[in-house]
């Protein structure tokens, strides 16, 4: 919480990165795929706070999907919200990271086709700018 009660804008950008992690790892190594186990880097967040969200209990819905594929990076992006309202609009540029090599890599076919399932280039809803 900020000093206006509101949820600090750090903390929505923790809840992305929970959202993120649980996304990219539904692929991994549970399933012995390697996919997305090798580790991956942020390269970019952008994010539009549209309301401010006060302390509640009640949890917020985190939509993702991805936006774009590139040879060695994707983007996903989000938006935090409730049934009625929007209160942050979000994209995070993801880059498959090769651990033991210390450099980026590039995604797997069966990374891409996993990625694939998710591909929506248009944002979901137009709440109004608070």
């Amino acid at each position: 919480m900020d000093a206006f009660g509101h949820v600090n804008n750090v903390v929505f950008l923790r809840y992305l990165e929970e959202a993120r992690i649980d996304f990219m790892f539904r692929l991994a190594p549970g399933d012995g795929s390697p996919s997305f186990s090798g580790g991956s880097v942020v390269a970019r967040h952008e994010i539009d706070y549209l309301r401010p969200l006060v302390h509640r209990h009640e949890p917020v819905t985190i939509e993702s999907w991805v936006t774009k594929i590139g040879a060695a990076s994707l983007t996903i992006a989000y938006e935090i919200k409730d049934p009625d309202q929007v209160y942050v609009r979000a994209s995070t540029v993801v880059v498959p990271y090769d651990l033991e090599a210390q450099r980026p890599r590039r995604i797997t076919a069966e990374e891409r086709e996993f990625l694939q399932e998710y591909v929506d280039d248009g944002m979901r809803s137009e709440g109004a700018v608070a």
